[in-house]
């Protein structure tokens, strides 16, 4: 066969491979937030301080801070959708909402299911204890009965723990409520976030131990649908155009009292199973 030909024949085919027989597929995902006019962010609304409802009852955090800057910054809305954390990865697959922000930690298991963005803050996993309990490490909580928030990452690092078959795990979909049977005495110890257990014991005065063991170091990132690449990419370059101009910096201060972001600064590992 002439070698023209042949060659012809292989681009041809390299073509339809590539544009499914001539039909161009392109990401419309961040032209059709444009066009809806709003971005829908789904949120844990008890987590403080990424979101959670103030005295007044309105919508307030941390995390909200940034994507109200980041929509503002886009020019379009942002409507703010509680939701069950448990059921996240649903709603975010139906498309009743458009990304889930709220301090949500990332691992391969998440990567698999969803767009996640590169990771903007850093957090610990870790046990809490009321300060007058017994327990001084995480081997003292053979026997204990401890809590954790279902449908979180956390869950899964308890469950790898060494400790995991000699406690009572008792699930939640709601760290706030397993703080209260803590309180209660219905919990030993609660599992959990760093970031929201310090930023609770200082809001609320709490007479509460952390103890030293830390199972698990992570990092928070914002997820989207597969596939929307295009929006992902929009309200990442938003972050790191904060973090250029100071206003990631501020907003951090503001609710943490320093900069604890981490996007746009190369300390990032993308690659590691948190």
């Amino acid at each position: 066969m002439n070698n023209r030909v042949t060659v012809s024949i292989v681009v041809l085919s390299l073509v339809l491979l590539l544009f499914g027989c001539g039909e161009v597929k392109t990401d419309e995902s961040y032209n059709k937030i444009k066009e809806k006019g709003k971005l829908v962010l789904g949120l844990d609304e008890e987590y403080p301080p990424m979101g959670f409802r103030d005295e007044s009852g309105e919508l307030v955090g941390f995390d909200i801070d940034l994507a109200k800057e980041v929509c503002k910054r886009l020019n379009i809305g942002l409507e703010l959708k509680p939701i069950a954390w448990d059921e996240k990865e649903r709603l975010l697959g139906e498309g009743e909402i458009d990304c889930i922000w709220n301090g949500m930690s990332v691992d391969n298991e998440r990567r698999e299911s969803m767009l996640v963005s590169d990771s903007y803050l850093l957090n610990e996993l870790l046990f809490v204890v009321k300060d007058n309990a017994k327990y001084k490490s995480m081997k003292d909580l053979r026997g204990a009965t401890i809590g954790v928030q279902s449908g979180s990452t956390v869950e899964g690092a308890l469950a790898k723990s060494e400790i995991y078959d000699n406690i009572t795990v008792v699930k939640n979909s709601s760290n706030t409520k397993l703080l209260d049977m803590m309180g209660n005495g219905e919990l030993d110890a609660v599992f959990i976030d760093s970031i929201f257990i310090y930023y609770y014991i200082s809001e609320h005065s709490k007479d509460y131990y952390v103890l030293p063991d830390v199972l698990e170091k992570e990092e928070l990132a914002i997820a989207f649908r597969k596939g929307d690449n295009a929006l992902c990419d929009k309200v990442v370059g938003t972050l790191h155009e904060m973090r250029n101009d100071g206003t990631l910096e501020k907003i951090s201060t503001d609710w943490f009292g320093t900069d604890v972001t981490i996007i746009g600064t190369g300390d990032i590992n993308n690659d590691e199973d948190d």
